[in-house]
Order: C-alpha cells, then sequence, then structure tokens
C-alpha cells in the first residue's frame, strides 16, 4: 500500500526530535525503529536537510550528517525541532481513556506505573481534560474479579444490583454468562432467576456479590431458554442505536432500506421496553404487538404532558 503524505509527515515531524536523542545511530537501526527501509529513510533525510526556516539560507536550514561511510546520523542543527512532538487535546484524552480502563482490569499489573504514567501525561497534556469530559466507570476491583471468576467456573453467583431505571437497589440471583465492553463500560450477560430471562447488568452498578454452591447451565442453555419466555416483540431499531442489536438476543433480523433494521426480541417486563424506547428518543419503535406499542405512545404523552405543565409553570 502506497505510504500517504500525512503519514509521512508525522514520521518527518517525529524524525529529528528523536535523531537529537540517539545521536550516531545508524541508518539501518534508525529504519528498524521508523518501521521503513534504509532507502527510504535516506530519502527522508534528504527532504528534510532541504527544510527550514524562512530565508531558507544555509544557516536556515535543517542541518544532518548522513553520508558518511559509517553510515551513522548526526543532527547538526535541528532549527527548533529538537522537542518532542505534544499531544493534542484528542491524543491524550484517548491515551489517559486507555489507561484508566487497563487501571480497572484485573489482575497483576503494576498500577504503581499505571498512576506514574497517567499522572505525567495529564501534566503533559496541560489543558487537554479540560476541553474534554470523559466519563469512565468506577468498578470495584473485588467485585471485577468475581464477575470474572465466577464466569470462568460457571458459578451461580448473588449479587445486589443498583438499577437505572427504578433506582433502587435489588437482590438478584444470576447465572453468569459473559463479559463484554461498551463504549467504556463493561456489562456482565446473565440469565437472571428472578426475570427468568437473559439480563444485561453494568459492572459499576453491583453493589456486591457473593458465590452460591451450585454450577450455572452452559451459556447455550441460556440462549435457548430465553426465545420461550416472556413477550415476543417485534421493534425497529435505526441506526443511532444499532448498537442495541449487539447487546440483545434477536431474531428474524431484516434491514431496511435506510438503514434501520426490524428484529424480534424476547421481552420479559414490557416496562422495561417502554422505558428503553424513551430513552432512545426516537431511536427504537415498537412495530408489534399493537399493546405495546400503545403503552410506548401513552408513557410519551404522559412525558410531553409533564414537560409542558414545567414550562408552564416556568
Amino acid at each position: 500500500m502506497r505510504e500517504t503524505s500525512s503519514a509521512r509527515l508525522s514520521r518527518l515531524l517525529s524524525l529529528i526530535p528523536w535523531l537529537e536523542q540517539h545521536d550516531g545511530v545508524a541508518i539501518s537501526e534508525a529504519a528498524h525503529h521508523f518501521g521503513v527501509t534504509p532507502a527510504e529513510l535516506e530519502a527522508d533525510l534528504w527532504l528534510t536537510i532541504c527544510c527550514g526556516l524562512p530565508g531558507h539560507g544555509p544557516d536556515q536550514l535543517i542541518d544532518i550528517q548522513f553520508w558518511d561511510e559509517d553510515g551513522q546520523i548526526h543532527v547538526q542543527d535541528a532549527q527548533n525541532l529538537d522537542r518532542p512532538l505534544r499531544f493534542t487535546a484528542t491524543e491524550s484524552t484517548a491515551l489517559l481513556v486507555g489507561l484508566r480502563l487497563l487501571a480497572q482490569v484485573p489482575g497483576d499489573h503494576d498500577r504503581a506505573a499505571l498512576a506514574s504514567v497517567t499522572a505525567k501525561l495529564e501534566q503533559a497534556g496541560g489543558q487537554a481534560e479540560e476541553s474534554h469530559t470523559v466519563l469512565l466507570d468506577d468498578v470495584d476491583h473485588s467485585v471485577v474479579a468475581d464477575v470474572m471468576t465466577a464466569t470462568s467456573s460457571g458459578t451461580v453467583v448473588r449479587i445486589h444490583y443498583a438499577g437505572a431505571s427504578r433506582d433502587e437497589v435489588t437482590e438478584r440471583v444470576v447465572e453468569p454468562g459473559e463479559v463484554v465492553e461498551y463504549q467504556g463500560r463493561r456489562y456482565l450477560i446473565a440469565w437472571c432467576r428472578e426475570a427468568r430471562a437473559q439480563r444485561t447488568f453494568r459492572l459499576d452498578r453491583i453493589r456486591s456479590i457473593a458465590f452460591l454452591d451450585e454450577s450455572t447451565t452452559a451459556v447455550t442453555t441460556v440462549q435457548s431458554i430465553a426465545p420461550d419466555r416472556g413477550t415476543r416483540v417485534r421493534i425497529r431499531v435505526h441506526p443511532r442505536s444499532r448498537w442495541l442489536l449487539e447487546s440483545f438476543e434477536t431474531h428474524d433480523l431484516t434491514p431496511g432500506l435506510a438503514g434501520e433494521h426490524d428484529a424480534t426480541v424476547m421481552v420479559a417486563d414490557p416496562a422495561w421496553l417502554v422505558r428503553l424506547v424513551l430513552g432512545q428518543a426516537g431511536g427504537v419503535e415498537v412495530v408489534d404487538p399493537p399493546e405495546i406499542r400503545a403503552r410506548v405512545r401513552s408513557a410519551a404523552e404522559a412525558a410531553l404532558a409533564r414537560l409542558d405543565s414545567m414550562e408552564s409553570w416556568g
């Protein structure tokens, strides 16, 4: 694949500071570091020495010596390119998100090193984080470790779970299936004995977890039981809410002309589905059955009425 001009420019901007820190490095070693051939690196060097400050006289150009027989590179005059490039706000934020997610992963990582790198990146980033708000789950490491143990060993667990919609902590006995991640959050997909259906639990909402002295059924059994339970609902999912199709077990998936998808899902609690549809703000529609479609319409009208009432008071 032919290299893009932006990729080469990025390498050229990184080249001079790196060579400053590795004076006398061999062309072959430098080429290996930047992932190019020695010939390509020499071409970069010939291009670089033609660059410099306005005026473009000999004393304003970058001066690099690399043509001697020993094949070593020496930067004579870097023309203010001797310091490494600073991260942009977006780059700094992306790295910080990755480091903080890594710190949440259970295991015997060197957490002191992670904390040190994170602190240094925050300091080097300057104002980067002030223009980017990043929300990450505050997940208890012990809970994550217990969830991973339960899924790998196939052990039934009792959890205390803080629901997002009902603002209450409930006790559930679940059979863990697998842990998935979406947009920086981790979820436990499990068979909930209370609901008698497959459910998805956010790990940061699990307040405590206890192991029970019994084994789970296989994940395939959970998936085969789910379609026989609850209410069969046909929904239409628009592109911006397509991620939902990866979070639930769907059947008869049919793509539409405008990027939407119709799918059938099994719903144990229709009230939960009503809240989900309203929360997606048009991203999900109920196609069938009519009674659940009517419940969504009624709930939406009630919400709009409350909003109008609040505005009239304001």
